[in-house]
């Protein structure tokens, strides 16, 4: 990893404007062990808000976290509501902090993230955490790539990475050393970082059952202000393995995935073998970074018209035996056809679950009340990384209209089966799917043409350029891509 060049040695010291904002703006910690309420605090914060500034820029300055502030209260949450509950795996361990800490922690966060953005520092190709990226984002530029790569006529792998409780097994020391060497962090600013790491206790908190004190002496608080942007720059180093190996990655915090295109070149598959390496180099990585790559549950998709007539086993040698037609990709079904109908099917089966269950309450609230629970349960669904589905065949599309359908006219509504859908759903201001989809497209172009959105898809788009006068060229027309 090259030596930073910027440095940040001091933070600068809080007003009680600003500290004013950051209580009025942050959420209710519902720590077990403040001694008094949230709210209460925030109600009388006029009160006693200079003694908080003062403990604030007390410790920015000195470079020294109070040992009050770095105990957390360990919730375990389930991951996922079907799975076992007897199994400790399932479980993620969510930190609960003093109040006074998130204060601390946020006034922290503001100054690093500008130091970071400033000097350009974190990874273009993490979008975990980040400001102005999303699943979506992320999505949206690794199904680009494949599909330009499968349109070119070529063969494209998809490897999704899992590892195992990476937030937890982040070694202090290692981050530490990355912080003053990769980032920059000098004077009283690495100080604080040190004192933040060193000598933290949990107690984990079940109902009304309470653990014993227990030294944190690894990985980084979940639940935290901090703890996801000290997660991605631990991670920092990883993204100079994929550059160095020309092999396309992208990360969501610890979902990594890796892609590129197999060319067969006189009877060899030269790029399987440099994919082969790369994933011994990044096993490696994570082995001396304490990291875990779980190689069992590592999944493989194959994208291209070539692979009707070609054995998977030609194209992936010892990764044949992940291969698979389709996986779940960040909340997103990716399938080998690239059509995306598993994914259509997903929803449709998740919406009209949710509807079959809405129905049932409907008597119990009001109009309002329940065009909200719609959106919430049925509209987030239909929307959820609705750019990839531009290009998606008519009936896929169909198939979202009839749950919008369902759930406008059918169930919120109360239309007939045979009345005509546009009218309802035109009083209700909702866009059809068709025209949400468009939405969605031009609102990324949008933000993508003002600086808005990820540097990655900034790079997808360009102006077209002409060499002579038209009377188009003050249009703005961007160039088509081609393959």
């Amino acid at each position: 990893m090259p030596q930073c060049t910027a440095i940040l040695e001091h933070f600068q010291p809080a007003s009680l404007e600003e500290l004013t904002l950051v209580i009025k703006h942050l959420r209710p910690s519902n720590y077990p062990l403040d001694c008094l309420p949230t709210r209460l605090m925030k109600d009388i914060f006029l009160i006693f808000g200079s003694y908080i500034l003062k403990v604030i820029n007390t410790s920015l300055q000195s470079g020294c976290v109070p040992s009050t502030l770095k105990h957390a209260v360990v919730k375990p949450l389930l991951k996922k509501s079907n799975l076992d509950s007897s199994d400790l795996a399932n479980f993620r361990p969510i930190s609960k902090l003093p109040f006074l800490s998130k204060i601390l922690e946020n006034f922290v966060f503001i100054q690093l993230e500008m130091f970071l953005k400033d000097n350009n520092i974190t990874e273009k190709f993490q979008s975990g955490f980040k400001v102005a990226h999303s699943t979506e984002s992320a999505l949206l530029r690794v199904y680009n790539d494949l599909l330009l790569t499968v349109d070119s006529g070529n063969v494209a792998v998809l490897l999704l990475l899992d590892l195992s409780s990476a937030f937890d097994t982040v070694d202090h020391q290692i981050l530490l050393h990355r912080l003053k060497h990769c980032v920059g962090l000098r004077g009283s600013v690495f100080e604080w970082f040190k004192s933040y790491l060193e000598n933290r206790t949990f107690s984990v908190h079940l109902d009304q059952s309470c653990s014993g004190t227990r030294p944190l002496k690894y990985g980084v608080p979940q639940g935290s202000i901090l703890g996801p942007i000290l997660f991605i720059l631990y991670f920092l180093p990883l993204g100079k393995i994929f550059q160095k190996l020309y092999i396309s990655f992208h990360c969501f915090a610890d979902d990594i995935q890796i892609y590129l295109p197999l060319k067969m070149q006189n009877g060899t598959n030269d790029s399987l073998q440099l994919l082969l390496n790369c994933l011994a180099e990044v096993k490696l990585w994570m082995e001396k970074n304490f990291l875990h790559l779980n190689e069992s549950k590592t999944q493989v998709l194959l994208f291209g018209q070539k692979l009707q007539t070609t054995n998977p086993d030609q194209i992936l040698g010892s990764l044949a035996r992940s291969c698979q037609t389709s996986a779940r990709n960040l909340g997103f079904t990716f399938d080998s056809s690239l059509k995306l109908d598993k994914q259509v099917s997903s929803v449709v089966k998740s919406s009209f679950y949710h509807l079959r269950l809405l129905a049932k309450v409907k008597s119990y609230f009001c109009f309002k009340d329940f065009e909200g629970l719609i959106h919430a349960f049925i509209a987030t669904c239909l929307d959820y990384c609705n750019s990839l589905y531009r290009g998606m065949d008519k009936s896929q599309i169909q198939r979202l209209q009839m749950i919008q359908n369902a759930a406008a006219a059918r169930l919120l509504k109360g239309t007939r089966k045979h009345d005509h859908i546009r009218p309802t759903l035109a009083s209700l201001h909702w866009l059809p799917v068709f025209y949400r989809i468009d939405f969605k497209i031009l609102l990324l172009t949008n933000k993508v043409l003002n600086g808005l959105a990820p540097p990655y898809l900034q790079d997808l788009l360009h102006f077209r350029s002409v060499s002579r006068t038209l009377q188009s060229n003050n249009q703005l027309l961007l160039t088509v891509p081609r393959t």
